[in-house]
């Protein structure tokens, strides 16, 4: 067994696992003895799970996320564990948040406001981080921003994630901010009215 793995003190690194955290993570497998002892030969490798038993994962981009995370972490109760993959933070959630937020956005008519989020739950499977970093910063390879450090880690429940993207929505309204994935109109463009054809 991996010396990191015997360790049941919490590590100094919000970014790596503990033993704990792993086997919360590995709870959620259909075989957890088979993915811990996986995860034992490689910590430093990304693995794929199931969400909707342990957890739900909100993914949403990464800069309207960064602005969630202000909010949860200064105004609201934390976040349970985060991670980033490929321009996406990934908001880990009590199981059936996914299924249930997109319609209490939508209840709230906030929806349009919030970039688009992909909600995993029962059924789906997501990109774990390594349980500890690699040292492959910038390969698209996923990383924990907050990682998870205990049995039972506290998950935010969809009322608590829909709180969020509205604050985080609110922000970006009042600042003027507008979170796009397309790059500004360019300003310098001749734009012809074309419906007065003949």
């Amino acid at each position: 067994m991996s010396a990191w793995l015997r360790n049941e003190s919490p590590l100094d690194h919000a970014t790596e696992v503990t033993a704990a955290g792993a086997d919360w993570l590995t709870s959620a497998a259909a075989y957890p003895r088979s993915t811990l002892a996986l995860w034992e030969a490689r910590p430093t490798a990304p693995a794929v799970l199931p969400c909707g038993a342990a957890f739900d994962v909100v993914s949403v981009e990464s800069v309207f996320g960064r602005r969630m995370l202000d909010r949860l972490w200064g105004e609201g109760p934390g976040s349970g564990p985060v991670a980033v993959h490929r321009g996406r933070m990934l908001l880990f959630t009590a199981p059936g948040t996914a299924h249930r937020l997109p319609s209490l956005l939508r209840w709230e008519e906030w929806g349009g406001a919030v970039p688009p989020l992909l909600c995993h739950g029962t059924g789906d499977a997501v990109t774990v981080p390594p349980l500890v970093p690699g040292g492959t910063e910038g390969t698209g390879v996923p990383r924990w921003l907050v990682a998870p450090d205990t049995r039972h880690p506290w998950l935010p429940g969809p009322e608590v994630v829909l709180w969020a993207c509205v604050r985080a929505a609110r922000a970006g309204a009042a600042a003027g901010v507008r979170v796009s994935i397309f790059p500004p109109a360019d300003q310098g463009a001749k734009v012809y009215d074309v419906s007065r054809r003949r």
